[in-house]
């Protein structure tokens, strides 16, 4: 998968990729992503950046998305969002 690859599950989350971007790229793709979605759907991010562990949870604070999840998995960083309203 590349950095910009998308792609949804039968729960109609998405997922995008973007492994090896650094700040604050990863960030301005889930924003320009999020902008598509409709309210309430979920966007999940997949970064390496780690300074993305403060980007998304601040971005989401701000932007006043819904942070579902952040963890790391297998020296990945995951975070799950829930666009909450039109930005």
């Amino acid at each position: 998968m590349t950095a910009n690859d998308t792609s949804a599950t039968a729960t109609e989350q998405l997922t995008i990729d973007v492994r090896g971007m650094l700040c604050p790229l990863p960030v301005l793709k889930a924003r320009k992503r999020l902008k598509t979605m409709e309210n309430g759907e979920i966007l999940k991010v997949i970064a390496t950046d780690p300074a993305a562990v403060i980007d998304f949870p601040h971005f989401c604070s701000e932007a006043g998305h819904e942070l579902l999840d952040s963890r790391q998995d297998n020296g990945e960083l995951v975070f799950v969002i829930r666009k909450t309203h039109d930005t």
